[in-house]
């Protein structure tokens, strides 16, 4: 059990070297890893789910599923009214990462990912869509909630 937990953290912390976290907050419950981190910039990433393929870096293609959510903090999950679903619409959305194509917050949660790896984004307004928000449905200054899947790495 020791080896699995030595392995699990060697590999999450060269992934947190790469991606420039500040704070790491671990817990082992029930034989699972939940691991939680605060980036510089605001954003919130939870693992829900190990991957084991390929790392995720800037400069390459990446597929994802994923599904959004305006977060609610009177509600325990965080998550509130769904606004997107990749996996509702069942097909992957496919950007280059890095490049400014998404939102910041998914450039800068994303990275480091390995394939089949889910994490939980929490994006405060200034990675997400600002003052401006998007459309009639996200409003202006809106913390969003993401699942996000990578799928695939080119």
């Amino acid at each position: 059990m020791c080896g699995m937990i030595f392995d699990y953290f060697y590999k999450k912390i060269k992934i947190l070297y790469l991606t420039g976290s500040v704070f790491v907050l671990t817990a082992c419950t029930g034989g699972e890893m939940v691991e939680s981190v605060t980036m510089d910039s605001g954003l919130v990433m939870t693992t829900l789910q190990e991957g084991s393929g390929g790392i995720a870096e800037t400069g390459q293609y990446v597929g994802v599923h994923y599904t959004g959510w305006l977060h609610d903090p009177n509600v325990e999950s965080g998550r509130g009214q769904q606004f997107d679903s990749s996996v509702d619409r069942g097909t992957p959305f496919r950007f280059l990462l890095g490049a400014g194509r998404v939102i910041a917050g998914w450039d800068e949660g994303v990275s480091g990912m390995l394939i089949g790896e889910k994490r939980e984004l929490i994006i405060p307004s200034e990675l997400g869509y600002g003052t401006r928000g998007a459309g009639n449905v996200i409003p202006p200054n809106a913390t969003l909630v993401f699942e996000v899947e990578l799928l695939s790495i080119e």
